[in-house]
């Protein structure tokens, strides 16, 4: 299938709100030094940002904390909020009836009479998508929802606690309003996706954003370049961010190949930032000072954001935050690590702004050394 261009400068501009936001905006926790606009949306802390709510699932992990929550689900994002993040993230679909859903893989997997069978999340109806996994309705049996792992072999998604499928407007309404919301525009790697349709599902998402956001952060991403060049072109009030692997994947799809076409993109289309699968950042750091030159926030994913010295190392980088799935035992690390310095201890700080963490030079060689190790990862 050809690809056919998005012309964002033929699409008009959708926003609700006025395109110069009180900074009531941003009067949670990322309230002090957060300013808006091209020159640059700036980042006034290191934060931590929460996979898919408390974390993703792994469910053959012998470590019970990768299924302890059913990933993005609304229990997932409130047991988040009960440690010290920022934001959690979680994947956006659009039903076939233009309903704004929260799931992360493109199809779901059950079973009826012995059959396992798929269906793509984006072919179902709102009723349809919600009648697999646990009911609201008392009594009421769910479908069965099953998961592939990597290994290929297909298991019932067991988690300790689960929970109902679940809107972007519930999450909205039932998630603690002082947490931050990073919505990423989830698209199936292997299609190509024209304008019209693009057009169809930003306008349904943010008709749900602009109606319930409210005062709340708000962070747009997303791995497919149209998508993220157009929910920008659509409205001016959120920050949008382009997701990409950091050169660790090759693509059809030139733009997601490296860090550089990544700040490429950014540049051109207007985006204020970038998340880079943390492998990527470490095998090119010269990439951290190009994107904090093109005046670009930079946060990082993957893996390696759950070992605490690889966060330390990526704050004394300069990189903004991180996405974790061990919510606890990072955001601790990062209280720790962190500190506002005091006022007496010589510099007049403006508020709001911390302090690098203070290592020593033993404990720097170590996270030097510890760089290599982690890339093999």
């Amino acid at each position: 299938m050809a690809l056919k261009a998005v012309h964002v400068s033929d699409v008009p501009n959708l926003d609700q709100v006025p395109e110069n936001p009180s900074f009531s905006l941003y009067s949670t926790r990322l309230s002090k030094g957060v300013e808006l606009g091209r020159s640059a949306y700036r980042i006034p802390k290191f934060l931590v940002i929460g996979h898919r709510g408390h974390g993703m699932n792994v469910l053959q992990s012998s470590d019970r904390r990768m299924r302890a929550f059913k990933e993005n689900s609304i229990s997932s994002f409130n047991a988040a909020s009960c440690f010290p993040i920022d934001f959690i993230e979680f994947d956006v679909q659009v039903t076939r009836d233009d309903c704004p859903v929260i799931f992360h893989d493109d199809v779901i997997l059950s079973e009826e009479n012995g059959t396992v069978f798929e269906k793509r999340v984006t072919d179902l109806t709102l009723s349809e998508f919600l009648g697999y996994g646990p009911q609201r309705e008392p009594n009421k049996q769910g479908k069965p929802l099953l998961r592939k792992i990597k290994n290929g072999n297909i298991v019932n998604w067991d988690v300790e606690k689960d929970d109902t499928l679940c809107t972007l407007k519930e999450v909205f309404q039932q998630v603690s309003p002082s947490l931050g919301f990073n919505i990423e525009l989830k698209f199936d790697d292997h299609i190509v996706y024209d304008q019209d349709y693009l057009f169809r599902v930003l306008q349904a998402i943010l008709q749900v954003v602009f109606e319930y956001a409210n005062d709340r952060p708000i962070i747009f991403s997303s791995f497919q370049p149209d998508a993220a060049l157009l929910v920008k072109k659509l409205q001016s009030t959120y920050p949008v961010f382009f997701l990409t692997n950091g050169g660790t994947e090759i693509y059809y799809d030139v733009r997601r190949n490296s860090l550089e076409d990544a700040v490429k993109l950014c540049l051109e289309g207007g985006l204020e930032g970038i998340v880079s699968e943390v492998k990527g950042v470490f095998r090119n750091p010269g990439a951290v000072t190009k994107i904090k030159e093109a005046k670009l926030s930079l946060l990082t994913y993957g893996k390696l954001n759950n070992v605490p010295e690889a966060v330390y190392m990526q704050n004394l980088m300069g990189i903004d935050g991180v996405i974790v799935d061990l919510v606890k035992e990072i955001s601790e690390a990062v209280s720790n690590m962190i500190k506002p310095l005091k006022a007496d201890e010589g510099e007049s700080l403006s508020e709001g702004v911390e302090a690098k963490p203070q290592f020593s030079p033993r404990e720097l060689a170590f996270l030097w050394k510890l760089i290599p190790e982690l890339i093999e990862l």
